[in-house]
């Protein structure tokens, strides 16, 4: 199989429709904290196809301080009754990751090299930050 479908078309005329990766997508929900997204394998004239299996992924949305955070994972399980019994679990690595990539991301910038021109306006403040006045001949 060519990796053609991975490469950006050139023109909307070069887009096409991969029939053989064909899904139908349900949305199944308790209406208080969980989304379960069911996609079923289909064929290209719409009948199921038994063939491939059943993918299952699972949705919240937690408040931060910053805000509503949506948090999504794949459920393992071939019923819809599995992919629930994962959701608690599932979730709970999901936010894992995203609280672990957030400390990533916050430990980089702590530690990135500042340059007079990423200064803030108004230059350094406190102790040893120039304001001391001396002069070095």
């Amino acid at each position: 199989m060519s990796d053609e479908r991975h490469e950006t078309p050139q023109s909307l005329t070069e887009i096409e429709v991969d029939t053989t990766n064909l899904y139908r997508e349900e949305i199944i929900t308790d209406l208080r904290v969980a989304s379960i997204r069911k996609l079923v394998p289909v064929r290209a004239d719409g009948t199921d196809d038994p063939d491939r299996p059943t993918l299952f992924t699972g949705q919240t949305t937690l408040m931060s301080q910053a805000g509503p955070v949506p948090v999504q994972c794949q459920l393992e399980g071939a019923t819809l009754e599995e992919a629930a019994a994962k959701f608690p679990e599932a979730i709970q690595q999901a936010v894992e990751r995203l609280v672990d990539e957030a400390r990533e991301i916050q430990r980089r910038e702590s530690s990135r090299i500042v340059v007079p021109g990423d200064l803030p306006v108004g230059g350094l403040k406190g102790p040893g930050a120039g304001g001391g006045g001396g002069i070095i001949s």
